[in-house]
């Protein structure tokens, strides 16, 4: 049951430039990654590979017997204490139920899902849909569920509705509504005399983009003051370039700065993101990729 949980596993290969080494796949959390870190210090994250990369020519033979020889007696301890302090202490919850560990399914939330990403050993099952959380993390779990289960009801289709009712009477509604318009027109000012180059996962005051074209269209001074006061032209003219959101394997792909933007940068509107924005978009690109396929298998 523990290995199941953890879900390791190791596989020998070379890196492009011929580096041997093995790759470490395993069900994300902090503990996890940590001790994995302190016996492994020179691994490193692929993106592009989506794991961990270990050099060294026995490096599989290595993370095998790290595996057996660390965490199955740990775990099976780990877990029966979960299991005595869920008697004792038991949560009641519409949204958990219980079986060989703990399933959480909630309506999607993401204050939901950034609550149990810090829940240790926490990992989301496609097949079911739902978190599953081992009884080993269950005092993390509980610390947690008051807000857990706050933001759940908070994403109920009746609370939502409540919600935007109270919006829809709200005084900047209108103002709200036309802001929405315009980022449905996916343009963006661009000073004239600093362009940016197209198809390249860039970040923006409106988030992170990928220019598909300069219209060349100047920007009215009315729509740049209201929509974005944060870009500014300088000497030049401000003019639109038409954009879309990038997909989640793109921002992936992107290569990342080595220093944070400065005010030149976003005061022209437009800048490379660093690694630590990069990664921000990638789970949100993920996590919404995941609620469209979820949406998909529920239509009918």
């Amino acid at each position: 049951m523990a290995d199941e949980m953890v879900e390791f596993s190791a596989t020998q290969r070379e890196t492009d430039d011929g580096t041997p080494g093995a790759t470490a796949a395993f069900a994300y959390d902090r503990m996890t990654v940590g001790r994995f870190r302190e016996a492994f210090p020179r691994a490193r994250w692929r993106d592009d590979l989506g794991a961990w990369f270990v050099p060294g020519k026995r490096a599989e033979r290595r993370l095998t017997a790290w595996m057996s020889r660390a965490w199955t007696g740990v775990l099976a301890h780990a877990d029966q204490r979960g299991r005595d302090a869920f008697t004792f202490e038991p949560i009641t919850s519409p949204y958990l139920e219980v079986t060989e560990d703990l399933i959480v399914r909630t309506p999607y939330s993401r204050s939901v899902i950034a609550e149990l990403r810090a829940v240790p050993w926490a990992r989301w099952d496609p097949a079911s849909k739902a978190w599953r959380v081992p009884f080993q993390s269950f005092v993390d779990l509980r610390r947690r569920w008051p807000a857990i289960e706050d933001a759940a009801r908070q994403a109920e289709p009746e609370a939502r509705r409540r919600r935007a009712e109270s919006r829809r009477s709200s005084p900047g509604h209108e103002e709200r509504r036309a802001e929405a318009a315009e980022r449905r027109r996916h343009r963006y000012p661009v000073p004239e005399d600093a362009l940016p180059p197209l198809d390249r996962v860039l970040m923006t005051h409106a988030g992170p983009v990928m220019f598909e074209a300069i219209t060349g269209e100047l920007l009215e001074p009315e729509i740049a003051g209201r929509f974005y006061p944060d870009v500014t032209a300088g000497p030049a003219p401000l003019i639109w370039a038409a954009w879309r959101r990038p997909t989640h394997a793109e921002l992936v792909q992107a290569w990342p700065a080595r220093t944070a933007p400065g005010p030149a940068d976003l005061a022209r509107g437009w800048w490379t993101p660093t690694i630590d924005a990069l990664r921000e978009e990638r789970r949100n690109a993920a996590s919404l990729d995941g609620a469209r396929a979820t949406r998909r298998a529920r239509a009918p």
